[in-house]
C-alpha cells in the first residue's frame, strides 16, 4: 500500500476511534464516564494525569507514557510527534510553564480541532497545533529542547524519515523521548492487514530495527527504559475493535489475537542529540 493511502486510512480509523470515545463519553454518567474514558490512559501508564486531564484522557489512544519521569525543565520547548487530541499536550505545558512553548503535530483535522479544544479548556496558552507529516515536520531546526511521541511512529511508512526528522529539530543536547509499539516476527498475514496496521501492529518494527534507526540518524545513548510485553487479555484489548471493523467472524479474531500473543510490546525509548 502507498504512503499516502496508509495515512489516509489511518487518519480515517482515528477520526472514527474518537467520534466513539465522544460518544461513549456522552452516554455515560459522570463518574462512570471517567472511569472508561481514563482505562485506555491508565493502562498506558497514566496516573494524576488522569484526573488533572479527564475528558483529554479518554481521547488518548497511546502505549505508554513518554513524560513519565522525564525531565522537562521550566521555559523547555516540547514537540510532540502524532498529537492526537492533545492529552500529553496539556502534561508537557504543565512541566514547562508558560515559558515554556509546546508544539503538537497531526495529521488529522478533527484530532487537531479536539486538542486545541482541549487545550484552551485547560486554559493553557502556550500550546500550539500545527498540522503536518512525522516524516516532514512543519518545525525549524535545531529549535527544541525535547521531542516526545506515544504510540505513533509505528504508524509511519518511512520511519528512517521520521528519526532523521528528530535529529534535525532537535537542538544541539536536546532529548526525546517515545513511546511506541514494536513486534517480533509478525505473520506476514497481518503484516498486509490494514485493521491490524491501525491498531499499530502491523507496521510497527523490532525494538533492535528501532534503536538502529535512531543511531543511524546520529541520535545518541539510545536507552530503552521500558518494555511490556502483551499477553491476550491486554491485546484484546488494543487491537480487538480495529479487528472487528474489519468485520472478522468470531474464530478469525480470536485466531489473529492469539497469533499475535508474545510478539507485541510497548517500549518507552529515550537518547539524546550530540553536542556535535
Amino acid at each position: 500500500m502507498k504512503a499516502d493511502d496508509l495515512r489516509r486510512n489511518v487518519a480515517n480509523a482515528y477520526t472514527r476511534a474518537l467520534e466513539r470515545s465522544k460518544k461513549s463519553s456522552k452516554e455515560s454518567a459522570c463518574c462512570e464516564a471517567k472511569t472508561a474514558a481514563g482505562s485506555a490512559s491508565e493502562f498506558a501508564g497514566y496516573a494524576s494525569e488522569i484526573e488533572t486531564f479527564p475528558d483529554a484522557a479518554g481521547m488518548s489512544f497511546g502505549c505508554g507514557n513518554p513524560l513519565a519521569f522525564s525531565e522537562i525543565r521550566k521555559g523547555d520547548t516540547v514537540l510532540d510527534l502524532g498529537s492526537g487530541a492533545g492529552f500529553d499536550l496539556l502534561i508537557a505545558a504543565e512541566k514547562t510553564g508558560p515559558e515554556g512553548h509546546v508544539i503538537g503535530i497531526d495529521m488529522t483535522d478533527a484530532m487537531i480541532e479536539t486538542a486545541r479544544k482541549n487545550a484552551a479548556k485547560a486554559g493553557f496558552s502556550n500550546i500550539e497545533i500545527r498540522k503536518g507529516l512525522i516524516e516532514d515536520l512543519p518545525v525549524e531546526d535545531d529549535s527544541v529542547d525535547w521531542v516526545i511521541s506515544n504510540c505513533v511512529v509505528n504508524l509511519s511508512a518511512d520511519k528512517n524519515a521520521v528519526f532523521a526528522e528528530i535529529a534535525r529539530v532537535l537542538s544541539p543536547g536536546g532529548r526525546f523521548s517515545i513511546s511506541d509499539i514494536v513486534v517480533e516476527d509478525l505473520p506476514e498475514s497481518l503484516r498486509h492487514h490494514e485493521a491490524a496496521y491501525a491498531a499499530c501492529v502491523a507496521g510497527a518494527i523490532s525494538e533492535a530495527e528501532y534503536v538502529a534507526g535512531l543511531e543511524r540518524a546520529g541520535l545518541a545513548k539510545i536507552r530503552v527504559s521500558e518494555r511490556l510485553i502483551y499477553d491476550e487479555e491486554q491485546l484484546r484489548g488494543i487491537v480487538a475493535s480495529d479487528l472487528m471493523s474489519a468485520e472478522l467472524d468470531p474464530t478469525a479474531l480470536d485466531a489473529e489475537i492469539k497469533a499475535l500473543c508474545g510478539l507485541v510490546a510497548s517500549i518507552r525509548i529515550s537518547g539524546f542529540r550530540p553536542e556535535q
